[in-house]
């Protein structure tokens, strides 16, 4: 036994045997009690029936003879005649009687006051018995002598302990059950916790599709359901993770082997076509800042995951930064045969935040529009306050995202859409930057219809004019 079962063993089937062992061991006294406090009322209540037929010493022998002769419980009790002197003159068994056995409850109706006393022990024969002694007084008070009556607790003390035996064969079955259903109880807790705990090993090695089998509608097949869960999820951000390691793996790739590929272009020898030189360079440093803003695009993720992004806050003009966002996207949606849509609003006020940080945002969410669109695809940028805040929506009519795919679109490595380039971790850091501004980022989408992403972000109060800085 280890474990659970040896802990129960200890502790609550111990705490039972010990309960038991009491209780057998109160009813034995109680018995034992009863039976021996009933004899001692028989032999009490006999001992006063010769006191009535003396008055003096001259016929205590006498009388006392006559009742012992016509003593009709020989068999049950022994009745013994004592003298004033101490000696036993006469018995109901007929035989001499053994001087050297004392009479301690004798000795004790002598001197005490009540003329009566009892004893229960063993003789010298080994006899377990109980006596009780009634000193006889004349009319003057004096004592003539005494009667005692004997008698053989060995039928009583058979019947306690036939009574404590029947107990404890009780206790014994009940022990017995206790048992036999504690230990299919701790199977069912023992059997599913080992497979828990075997389960849990092989997800610890890697085998997300390990499950438990749920054997109870308890709170063990709660456990068992939550680790089959947790299996689901950890396999699911596995293969995210590995989805986002090749898409990154690929996302660098493609500049580097069109840098690499004009690099050498432009290294042969006689390489003297000048337009053709400052079109590789140009294609070498396009896709240079490519291969930066992934690098930065991981090493934010990165910073959020382990707490460490910094905004550097200032008072900014948040419609700049949407103007030069959505103007660093104008050439690549002609290229694409796409349209940004963009009326900016006369005027908003002032907000405090990031302005790289914020830019990021803008172009992030402006890339996923037009990435999503087919050519000819429309993307609408609005631009309103709306009591103390200022709310961007980005809109496009592109492929929409799946209903099921909408509420994990913002989780890390999460991409709705393998077949189109990026890392899958864009929307969750616009996400996190835009909740460090104190605002919100929302996306409603229809498949087949289009997307809305909706950024809400607060405008500056009085107070935060005045303490702009890092956060």
């Amino acid at each position: 036994m280890k474990g659970i079962t040896k802990r129960w063993v200890l502790n609550t089937f111990g705490v039972i045997l010990l309960i038991l062992s009491v209780l057998i061991i109160a009813f034995a006294v109680i018995v034992r009690g009863f039976y021996y406090n009933g004899i001692l009322q028989t032999l009490s209540g006999r001992s006063s029936e010769l006191v009535n037929f003396i008055s003096d010493s001259e016929t205590f022998t006498s009388t006392a003879r006559e009742y012992v002769e016509s003593f009709p419980d020989k068999e049950l009790m022994e009745l013994m005649v004592i003298d004033d002197s101490g000696a036993v003159i006469i018995t109901s068994t007929g035989f001499s009687p053994d001087d050297s056995q004392e009479m301690p409850d004798y000795k004790t109706a002598i001197e005490s006051g009540e003329h009566i006393a009892d004893w229960h022990g063993k003789l010298s024969s080994g006899e377990n018995v109980m006596a009780v002694t009634r000193v006889i007084t004349d009319s003057e008070g004096n004592a003539v002598g005494a009667i005692r009556y004997v008698v053989s607790l060995e039928a009583a003390d058979r019947k306690i302990f036939i009574a404590v035996s029947a107990v404890c064969l009780v206790g014994i079955l009940i022990m017995f059950f206790i048992f036999i259903s504690s230990t299919y109880f701790l199977r069912s807790i023992v059997r599913p916790v080992r497979e828990i705990s075997d389960t849990a090993k092989k997800i610890a090695q890697g085998d997300f599709n390990a499950r438990i089998d749920k054997f109870y509608d308890d709170e063990i097949g709660d456990l068992c359901d939550t680790i089959n869960y947790m299996a689901g999820e950890l396999g699911t951000a596995d293969k995210m993770k590995n989805d986002f390691i090749s898409s990154v793996s690929h996302e660098l790739r493609t500049p580097l082997t069109a840098i690499k590929g004009w690099a050498e272009t432009m290294q042969m020898d006689g390489y003297q076509d000048r337009r053709t030189l400052e079109k590789g360079m140009g294609i070498i440093i396009k896709e240079t800042e490519r291969l930066n803003g992934i690098v930065e695009e991981v090493l934010d993720f990165s910073r959020i995951q382990q707490d460490r992004m910094v905004l550097i806050m200032d008072r900014i003009d948040i419609l700049a930064e949407l103007d030069e966002s959505i103007y660093m996207q104008k050439e690549r949606a002609a290229s694409e045969n796409k349209n940004i849509i963009y009326e900016e609003p006369d005027m908003l006020p002032p907000i405090i935040g990031d302005r790289n940080r914020l830019r990021q945002v803008f172009i992030n969410i402006i890339d996923n529009a037009l990435k999503y669109s087919s050519s000819g695809g429309e993307v609408t940028v609005n631009v309103v306050q709306e009591d103390s805040n200022v709310v961007i929506t980005i809109a496009d009519n592109g492929c929409g995202i799946p209903a099921a795919d909408l509420p994990k679109v913002k989780q890390k490595f999460y991409k709705a859409n393998q077949t189109v380039r990026g890392s899958g971790i864009g929307l969750a850091v616009a996400d996190e930057i835009v909740r460090l501004h104190g605002g919100t980022l929302d996306i409603d989408s229809t498949e087949n219809v289009g997307t809305t992403v909706t950024i809400i972000i607060p405008i500056t109060s009085e107070e935060q004019k005045e303490e702009p800085g890092e956060q």
